[in-house]
């Protein structure tokens, strides 16, 4: 059983990344019309139990996104400077609906192994019932 509980524990560590990378992209898109708002990343990091030989994935950091920021001219805002400009987020509302897809694609094959290796440890228990 411990084959079918490594396998559970990788998809479910894959899971938990995924779902962290979610809610990032979606701080991300909430976040696009506030000004000043720097893109948070985040990296993930492969993880090896020595003890036991499993392994899994855990996010390694998260990240701001160092790129310029949107100089945007509306001299009626608020935190306009002297020429009228302020600086916007740099979030690219594209960029974060293709990370929030291939975020859900990679969660949805995680959980896809998940279930796989439930269903086979139940026809296993079934199958010993026999």
């Amino acid at each position: 059983m411990t084959d079918f509980s490594d396998a559970i524990s990788v998809a479910a560590s894959g899971m938990k990344v995924q779902a962290t990378r979610l809610r990032h992209v979606s701080e991300n898109i909430a976040n696009t019309d506030t000004p000043g708002y720097r893109r948070k990343t985040v990296s993930f990091t492969e993880t090896m139990n020595g003890a036991t030989g499993t392994g899994g994935v855990e996010i390694d950091r998260m990240r701001l996104d160092r790129t310029a920021l949107d100089r945007i001219y509306d001299p009626t805002h608020p935190l306009a400077d002297a020429s009228g400009h302020f600086d916007g987020s740099n979030v690219n509302l594209l960029v974060e609906i293709a990370d929030a897809r291939e975020a859900q694609r990679s969660y949805e094959a995680n959980l896809k192994m998940f279930d796989q290796v439930r269903q086979m440890s139940t026809s296993l228990m079934e199958l010993l019932r026999r």
